[in-house]
């Protein structure tokens, strides 16, 4: 439901308080001038409320006005898999995924705190796609805002931009793993891909990615720790946990090395 039909809906819905209001009020009207006005009163012909007016001139009278309750039900359950296309066609997975990596590499069980983390994958992720937004943008809604072109045109057109943006980042392994399970003819080219192919090749793409630059993150930590086991152990201090020892050393390294401008760099280098 666009802007203008939901401004039209309030505009439907408040001609119609008024009109019911205008109609209570000339009802106490005319019962309280009953008798002055009875011989004078002649018949009128019933006239149009203005609510139906409106309502015609709008588009907002069916033939099926049962069909309303189920088309908000089914914008309602649009609206719940938003999560879900935010995981499926964005990168954020795959820097959520390096984030808590890097959490548990360094050593420290809450600190980011996960809102943190997801709110720093929501800023990236609202970064990266921009361009993708704006030729969404620009090929989509706006012809649609115009009049130009139909909903299903709109929903055609903005895919095309989504659909060149994770085929940047998936593999051809994992295309080709859904397309045959899929059981589609082989396309000319991974253009002709459909969403339903493209969009899970991309998201084991992705974690993938994510996991590889996770592991990677992990070796230099991983080395501070196995050399303050080494000298705990060597020096005889059994009772002291290395842990105790190698996570300050992880995150005074980490700082020393301005370890989010480098991480938050490369990551966003890669999309470019």
């Amino acid at each position: 439901m666009n802007i203008k039909r939901v401004s039209a809906c309030l505009l439907f819905v408040a001609l119609l308080v008024a009109g019911q209001g205008t109609a209570f009020g000339r009802t106490r009207t005319r019962h309280h001038h009953h008798r002055r006005h009875k011989q004078q009163a002649a018949p009128t012909p019933p006239t149009p409320s203005p609510v139906a007016t409106v309502a015609a001139d709008l588009g907002l009278t069916t033939k099926k006005p049962e069909s309303a309750p189920w088309s908000i039900v089914a914008l309602l359950t649009l609206l719940t898999f938003l999560p879900a296309l935010l995981l499926c066609v964005t990168p954020f997975a795959r820097l959520l995924v390096i984030f808590h990596f890097l959490r548990q590499a360094l050593g420290t069980q809450t600190a980011p705190t996960n809102q943190v983390l997801i709110g720093l994958a929501l800023v990236l992720t609202f970064f990266v796609m921009q361009p993708v937004v704006a030729d969404v943008q620009k090929v989509a809604i706006d012809p649609l805002e115009n009049g130009n072109i139909t909903t299903m045109q709109a929903i055609d057109r903005g895919s095309t931009p989504v659909r060149n943006f994770m085929l940047r980042y998936t593999r051809e392994k994992d295309l080709a793993l859904f397309v045959e399970m899929s059981h589609t003819a082989r396309p000319r080219g991974p253009q002709d891909l459909p969403m339903r192919v493209v969009a899970p090749a991309y998201m084991i793409s992705e974690l993938k990615t994510g996991f590889q630059i996770g592991a990677v993150l992990f070796l230099p930590f991983l080395v501070i720790d196995m050399v303050v086991a080494s000298v705990t152990t060597s020096i005889g201090m059994l009772q002291l946990p290395p842990v105790v020892i190698s996570t300050p050393l992880k995150i005074l390294l980490f700082v020393m090395v301005d370890g989010w401008n480098l991480l938050v760099g490369s990551l966003l280098k890669s999309f470019y």
